[in-house]
Order: structure tokens, then C-alpha cells, then sequence
């Protein structure tokens, strides 16, 4: 912090200068030692600190007095069979790339991202589950277990009071290759065991010593590591096993097509008790159930097991002879119906043994069965009774709930929800919430699908809000002309539009509120486009053409009843006759639905989602009062395409529009000057009205100075360049400044929104400040300490024009952001025409928990409305799959 009012002294350094706050001149109010801030300012005429610099009272308050919040997190599921998983706690944990990310099922938001991974998060677990949470009531304190593509365990703890959440326990020398699947037991609140799977071959089962009064670290030890060859396994379940014996029970499947059935105790010293044989293809899940009570046996054990054979399978595991005995029971001669079991092997358990039989074979699901798990239990004081229910997930784009009849006691499927929409494929799990009321998907578009049973004397299951997002890299965004929402492009192979929506009471949480384009190709950059008229923006993938897409009525419609309390709204385009569109065949062209056309809205729509898994329905945009759920987004919220821009000769890798809306750049991949051409089109007619040859290889980003006077383009050569944009002809653009700034790739640039200085990040680790002297040369204002990381995105806003300054946001390589406050001050011989030198300071390096864990691609600030100057918003994409949003606020 710097305190307007008081003296500061500097020291100067090799690199710069540190502004030291003068100890005399403290306040009690400020007491603690002097705040050292690293100042950086270099002459505009050479690289060497100059030799005095003063910054004024003023200047330094205004560059250390920021706030940052985060506001918004989107994100996609990773597709991976074990990634999500439902806890006592109610909240969610599922994998985004290499984040554990957290979200909130009432409010439909992610809460949190946790780094700590370094490779794609494949399975998470959380301790206690539901199942077992009865044994630990009132805990506050709950552990969530991740795995990775390689080999590293990790656990979390979370405080459920403060919502606080720490990395206590890292495993990396134990599995060599990724971690396919996690089970956990909880013990007692102060020990738990887990197993764990791995595409090594091994199944290893951890003792978790969990904290206590006089242990507050967490500590882990191996009990037992099982080789199962070369099919590694891919589910496992872990359970107490009835009785009092203090057994437990491993079940394992996997590529072999066996359940596999290790006995063990709490200490280890796993065995191979039998296997169980049915499934004709690879298990893909297993799930035991509680003990429970049926006909009059005792107690007996369910394990549920799903196959890519289309099938699941109930086996029975019941108690049959007490210590008393030491012989095998003799089997009974009955006849063999519907309603009665197939005996399976048994098995020993100290002086006990077990009868396996297959209870029920269920039938239904048209394609692999990926998940399948019990109904939580209800708890009864310390008691925990299991509900007969199953839920199952399945490649067919369906989840259904199984329960056996009442009179019968046959398995049947009694409820099915699903998604519609154009995708092939469906659901990678399925998962109840603690209450059993509501059931979760993750599919394979990385999306979440929630039901919640909202009947009263029948189950009827309703389509509710979740959290959305890319599920692959998110390579650009950019603000609407006035800030009402942030688009996304993806290579995901989609355009998404978030907002904040109004409407919901006091809050205004962050939800995607359409889907413009749903594309063939991966999406590289977008730019929208500036001036008056109706919303638009330009897309460019890994194909040769710009493609133009123009905002529905629908959509417009939408929009207004998501930021009703905007105050930087514009009434919609009444003129608008276009409603929306429909997915070509090949799913490049989106073309328009016009408001007067003669559609029928397809029954179907309204009918089950098992009725339509044959056919792709045609969109219907609908104007939406409350956020749209994935069924919606994915198909009924399309733009049409208006105008396609050819010309370049390879996939489209940079685009941007001028402030007034008159000219769009783009340039494409390139190892050549002809190829690495800068295009421009004329919004409107959408003509090219320039080709403007300056690097030799792919521009890497584009951005017009905020005056538009100029455009500046930094490439893979590492130079970047200066050109003259004219308002009347096509000969006025020329190219007036080419310089090598870097000794590495430019990767990203940003003006001054106050003038005609710039900035360029590097993969060198370096941020330099340049301006443009005149109308002919380009002269360095200043260097950036050297970062810890390569620069990759950085995003400039202005702050107080009466001093030129403003807040350079840079992203780097690691997923970390900082922001910096630069500011033209002026030299210390005090002519007032001299040229200014620039200052940075780091204002604010952002914990780590706010930030990407990939690369940061892109940056943008939100431009500030009218009356709000002293909050304005930052979003910033990255390689992690999300799209984030903060609020940087000034004290």
C-alpha cells in the first residue's frame, strides 16, 4: 500500500529503483514496517534507468490502491469416465483439465479451481462419501482425493464452516502411469482407507491417518499394492463387509471382463477370494451398497456392476455359516424362477464364508454403461438404512433409475431422463446428491445435466441450472461493444456467450446464456464487432475462412431479460426478422430461421428423450426467462451465419475490429511473408479492402490503436509492426514501423487506451512499453523486470487520463496473472514538453487459487460504464479450459 500524503525516498538499483515509504512520516494507523514497492521507469530515449525520478502523491496511490475479486469461473468437464464426484458435503468436485474445481449445485456455480496437478485430472473421490458419512455426522472437516494422468495423488482438505481449502498429502512415486479410479472408506473420524487404480497395472490401498486433537497433519502410508497384470482395472469399490468380522471387501474390473474379489482387513494383507463371471465386455463401474436385510437372510452385500456389454448386473453376497462350523453349506435342490438368484462361488472370511449369486440382470441401455451407483442412504441417528435403488449412465444419452417391484421384487427401470441434441455420443457418469432428489450427468461435450425429483406423490424429474463451459482449450474472448456479456471460442469447437443474469434477486451470478456457434473445426479467435446496429462478431477456425455471424431475435430478447439492471444496455433491433438458425448437415454453416417462416414446433420436443435418440430435431428458438439448461444451449440458441470472408490460404489464427466498426484484420497460420499477410474487410459489404505485408511468419495477435489511427501486429518472427490505417481509401494503410523487439516469439500486445503507447509480452519473460513518436518511428519507453514465466496475454485499461495512466494486466505461460500500474510521469528537469518517461509497478500478483493452471491465452478488460469508475471487470481464458471473470476494484 502507498499512503497519499506521506514522503517516500528511493534507491537505485541495477534494474531499477525501489520507492521506500518514509518510517518518519508513518502513521499509527499504518504501523509495520516500510513498504518496499519495485519501481520500474526507463528514459524513452535509451534502456538505462534514468538518472532521477520522482512520482508524485498522486501517482503512487493511484498505482497501489487495487482490489481484486473473483466474479465468474467457466469450465467443462474433463471426459473421463471417474472425474466427478458428488460429496456428503453437497458440493461437487470434478476435474478441469489439471484443476480440481468445486462447484455448487443450488447456486449453479463454480466456486473454485485447486492447482496442484500437472497433468489432466482423471478420477476424484470424496471422504466421507455419502454412503459412508453416517459414521463421521457432524464432522467439520471433509478430505476429496484426485488422481492424474501421471500418477500423482492428491489430498485436499476442506473446512465446511470457513470454505477454506488446503493441499495436505502429495503422492507422485507410486503409480507410474495415470490413475484410472479412486474408492474410499471412511473408518472412523480419525482414519480412512482408500484404493486406488492405475494404468500400470497396480491397485494399491493407502491408509489416511486423518487429523485429531494432538495429530494435525494428515499422513498416508501404503498397506498393500496388487499387480493384476497386463489389463490393468478400471473400476474398484471398496465396502466393510457384513458381520462383525472387520473384513473389507475389494471389488475390481476392468479389461479382463471379470469382477475380480480381494478380502482384506484394516491393516491390509488383501487375498484373491474369487471372481465373478458374466460381463462379455470390459467393467467400466462397481458400486456396493450398505449391508442390507432381504427375505429374512442375513445381512448381505450388493455390488452393482455396468459393462460396455450394455448390461448391469446386481450381485449378492450373503453370510451363510457362523464360526461355529467350519464346512461349506449345503446347497439346497429348488427350482430356479424369475424371482430367485443363480448361486456363485464362495468365498472364506476368517472362520465366516459368503455365497455369491447374481441377484437381478438389468437390460436397457442401448450403449456402454459407463456408470452405476447406489441411492445414498437415509440416516437415522447413527444408523444408516439403504434405499433399493440404482442409478446408471449410459453412452445412450440416458440415465435411469432402477428399482425392484414391490410384489415381484424384479428390477425394473422406472424413471429415464436424457439429453437431446445433435451430439453422437452421451454420459461418462452418473451420480445421486446426498439426499437422493436430485441425479447429475457429465457428458461428453464436457457439460453437466442435473434432474431434481420436484413431485409430491409421484417422482416427476425437472431439468435444473448448472454450471457450463469449454472442455477444451479456450483460445480467445472478447467483451460485447457495451460489456453486457463475454464471448468465448474454443477449440471445443464452440462460441459461447456468459452474462451475469439480472433477474435472480439480489445476486447476479455468472451463467452461459447462448451457444452462437457450434462449429466442425476448432475455434482460434474471435472479434466482435464495434459501432451501432444489431450485435455481430467474426470467428476464425482451422479453416481458410472468416466467418460473419449476426445476433437472433431470440437471442436479443434473451439478452434483455439477463441484464435488465445493466445501466449499459441498448434497446434490441426491433428489425430484426431472423429467429434464430439450424445446424447444417456437416455442422459448418448455421443457417438463419426467419420470424415469418412456416415451422411446426416438433411434438417431440415435448416428448421422452429416449424417443427422440434417433432423430436431430430442428432448433427452436425460444426467448429465455431464466438461464438455459445444456439441452437448450446446445440447439436452440444458434446465430445465423450472414457472410463468409475468403481469402487466406491457411487456418485462421488472429482477427480484430476497430472501435468504430468499419474494419476488421485478420491473419492466418504462416511460414512465409505471402502467406503471413495482414487482410482487412470493410464491415458492411464485408470487401477486402487491404493486404498488408510486413512478417514472415504467423501474426500472432492484431489490435487497432484505441483512436484507430493505427494497427499494430506482433508475430512468431518476433518483430512486431506499425501501420497507418486511413478513414477514406485503400492506399492509405501502409506500414509505418517494423522493429525486432524481442529475442524470442511476441505472443502478445495491448495499447494505451490513452494515447499511442504500447506494450508486447514474449516468450523472453519480458513485457517492454513502446510509443509511437509522430507518425514515423517507434521508440522504448521502459522493460518490465523480467517475469518468472513466458508472457503469453496482456490487457491494457486506462485509470486517470489527466496523468496517462492506466493498468497492464500480463498472463503468463504457469496460468498466473498480475497487474501493473503504469503511469506517464515526468522527468526530473521539469519541462512540462519533455517527453514522458512510463513507470510500472506491480500492483497485484493474483494467489494462485484465483488463477489459470495452463497457460493464460487471452486477457480483456471490460470497459467501464457510465458512473461506475471505480470497479471495472478483467476476464481472461486459458489452456485450462475456463474463462474466468474478476472485479478489480479501487479502494
Amino acid at each position: 500500500m502507498i499512503y497519499p500524503n506521506e514522503s517516500y525516498r528511493i534507491r537505485i538499483e541495477k534494474s531499477g529503483y525501489r520507492l521506500i515509504h518514509n518510517p518518519i512520516h508513518r502513521a499509527e494507523k499504518h504501523a509495520g514496517e516500510p513498504q518496499e514497492v519495485f519501481v520500474v521507469g526507463f528514459n524513452r530515449a535509451s534502456c538505462r534507468p534514468p538518472r532521477s525520478r520522482i512520482l508524485s502523491t498522486k501517482e503512487a496511490a493511484t498505482a497501489m490502491a487495487l482490489a481484486v475479486e473473483r466474479e465468474f469461473i467457466g469450465a467443462g468437464c474433463n471426459r473421463i469416465v471417474h472425474n466427478v464426484s458428488w460429496g456428503r458435503s453437497g458440493l461437487v468436485a470434478f476435474g478441469a483439465q489439471n484443476a480440481v474445481a468445486i462447484f455448487c449445485p443450488q447456486s449453479a456455480q463454480i466456486l473454485t479451481t485447486l492447482p496442484g496437478h500437472k497433468a489432466v485430472v482423471n478420477c476424484t473421490q470424496w471422504l466421507p462419501s455419502s454412503k459412508d458419512a453416517f459414521k463421521v455426522q457432524h464432522a467439520e472437516v471433509h478430505y476429496l482425493l484426485s488422481g492424474s494422468s501421471d500418477g500423482v495423488l492428491i489430498v485436499w482438505e476442506m473446512d465446511l464452516k470457513k470454505r477454506e481449502w488446503r493441499s495436505i498429502l502429495q503422492v507422485s512415486d507410486v503409480h507410474k502411469k495415470g490413475v484410472t479410479c479412486l474408492s474410499g472408506l471412511i473408518i472412523s473420524h480419525t482414519m480412512a482407507m482408500f484404493a486406488s487404480a492405475s494404468s500400470d497395472g497396480l491397485v494399491v490401498i493407502w491408509e489416511l491417518v486423518l487429523p485429531y486433537a494432538t495429530l494435525r497433519d494428515c499422513k498416508i502410508s501404503c498397506l498393500e499394492s496388487l499387480s493384476v497384470g497386463s489389463k490393468p482395472m478400471v473400476a474398484l469399490s471398496l465396502a466393510d463387509l457384513p458381520g462383525e468380522s472387520g473384513h473389507v471387501i475389494l471389488a475390481m474390473g476392468g479389461l479382463d471382463q471379470k469382477i475380480h474379489i480381494y478380502l482384506g482387513d484394516r491393516k491390509g494383507n488383501f487375498i484373491r477370494a474369487c471372481e465373478l463371471k458374466g460381463h462379455t465386455d470390459w467393467i467400466r463401474s462397481l458400486d456396493f451398497s450398505l449391508p442390507v436385510c432381504l427375505d429374512s437372510e442375513n445381512e448381505s452385500l450388493l455390488l452393482a456392476s455396468s459393462s460396455q456389454d450394455r448390461s448391469i448386473r446386481i450381485w449378492k453376497m450373503v453370510m451363510r455359516l457362523s464360526s461355529s462350523n467350519s464346512q461349506v453349506p449345503y446347497k439346497k435342490d429348488v427350482g430356479i424362477d424369475l424371482t430367485s438368484y443363480i448361486e456363485g462361488p464362495l468365498f472364506l472370511a476368517g472362520s465366516a464364508s459368503y455365497q455369491v449369486s447374481l441377484e437381478s440382470l438389468l437390460v436397457g441401455h442401448e450403449d456402454w454403461v459407463y456408470s452405476v451407483e447406489w441411492q445414498p442412504p437415509f440416516i437415522n441417528g447413527s444408523k444408516a438404512h439403504q434405499p433399493m435403488g440404482i442409478l446408471s449412465a449410459s453412452m445412450d444419452k440416458t440415465m435411469m433409475i432402477w428399482r425392484p417391484e414391490k410384489n415381484t421384487g424384479i428390477w425394473v427401470n422406472v424413471v429415464t431422463v436424457g439429453e437431446l441434441s445433435h451430439s453422437a455420443l452421451g454420459f461418462y457418469g452418473g451420480h445421486w446428491a446426498p439426499d437422493g432428489e436430485s441425479i447429475l450427468a457429465h457428458g461428453y461435450g464436457g457439460s453437466f445435466h442435473l434432474w431434481r425429483n420436484t413431485g409430491m406423490d409421484c417422482e416427476n424429474w425437472q431439468p435444473q441450472k448448472v454450471p457450463s463451459g469449454h472442455f477444451a482449450s479456450v483460445s480467445d474472448i472478447a467483451w460485447a461493444r457495451n460489456g453486457e456479456y463475454l464471448l468465448s471460442v474454443s477449440h471445443d469447437q464452440t462460441t459461447r456467450v456468459f452474462a451475469p443474469w439480472h433477474s435472480e434477486g439480489d445476486r447476479t451470478p455468472w451463467h452461459e446464456i447462448a451457444r452462437p456457434q457450434v462449429h466442425g473445426h476448432d475455434i482460434n479467435c474471435v472479434a466482435i464487432i464495434q459501432g451501432t446496429g444489431n450485435h455481430r462478431f467474426v470467428s476464425g477456425a482451422d479453416e481458410k475462412v472468416a466467418r460473419v455471424f449476426e445476433a437472433s431475435l431470440s437471442f436479443l430478447k434473451t439478452l434483455k431479460h439477463a441484464v435488465q439492471k445493466s445501466i449499459c444496455f441498448e434497446d434490441i433491433n426491433e428489425d430484426v426478422q431472423i429467429l434464430g438458425a439450424n445446424m447444417s448437415a456437416l455442422g459448418l454453416s448455421q443457417k438463419p430461421i426467419y420470424v415469418h417462416a412456416n415451422t411446426d414446433t416438433p411434438s417431440r420436443l415435448q416428448s421422452d428423450a429416449s424417443d427422440s435418440l434417433e432423430t436431430v430435431p430442428d432448433a427452436v428458438p425460444t426467448v429465455f426467462t431464466e438461464p438455459p439448461v445444456e439441452e437448450q444451449l446446445s440447439w436452440h440458441t444458434l446465430w445465423p451465419e450472414s457472410h463468409k470472408l475468403y481469402g487466406h490460404g491457411n487456418e485462421l489464427f488472429s482477427l480484430c475490429c476497430d472501435h468504430e466498426g468499419k474494419l476488421v484484420a485478420s491473419s492466418c497460420k504462416a511460414q512465409s511473408a505471402t502467406v503471413a499477410e495482414i487482410w482487412l474487410w470493410q464491415v458492411g459489404s464485408w470487401k477486402p479492402v487491404g493486404r498488408l505485408q510486413s512478417h514472415n511468419l504467423t501474426v500472432t495477435q492484431l489490435e487497432f490503436s484505441h483512436d484507430d489511427a493505427f494497427l499494430l501486429s506482433v508475430s512468431r518472427d518476433r518483430h512486431f509492426s506499425i501501420f497507418s490505417i486511413g478513414k477514406s481509401r485503400e492506399a492509405s494503410h501502409h506500414l509505418i514501423a517494423k522493429q525486432e523487439a524481442h529475442k524470442r516469439i511476441i505472443w502478445a500486445c495491448a495499447w494505451n487506451p490513452f494515447g499511442h503507447e504500447f506494450a508486447t509480452g514474449s516468450r523472453d519473460k519480458t513485457v517492454k512499453i513502446w510509443a509511437v513518436d509522430g507518425s514515423s518511428s517507434v521508440k522504448q519507453l521502459s522493460i518490465l523486470p523480467q517475469f518468472h514465466d513466458s508472457v503469453t496475454a496482456l490487457a491494457w485499461v486506462g485509470h486517470e487520463r489527466s496523468i496517462n495512466s492506466g493498468i497492464l494486466a500480463v498472463g503468463m505461460d504457469d496460468g498466473l496473472i498480475e497487474l501493473w500500474s503504469v503511469c506517464a510521469g515526468r522527468t526530473a528537469t521539469g519541462h512540462d514538453s519533455e517527453p514522458s518517461a512510463f513507470s510500472a509497478v506491480l500492483s497485484i500478483r493474483f494467489d494462485p487459487v484465483l488463477c489459470h493452471v495452463s497457460t493464460v491465452l487471452r486477457l480483456a478488460w471490460r470497459e467501464r460504464c457510465a458512473g461506475d469508475s471505480r470497479a471495472t471487470e478483467l476476464a481472461s481464458c486459458g489452456a485450462d479450459q475456463s474463462v474466468r471473470v474478476f472485479k478489480v476494484c479501487d479502494f
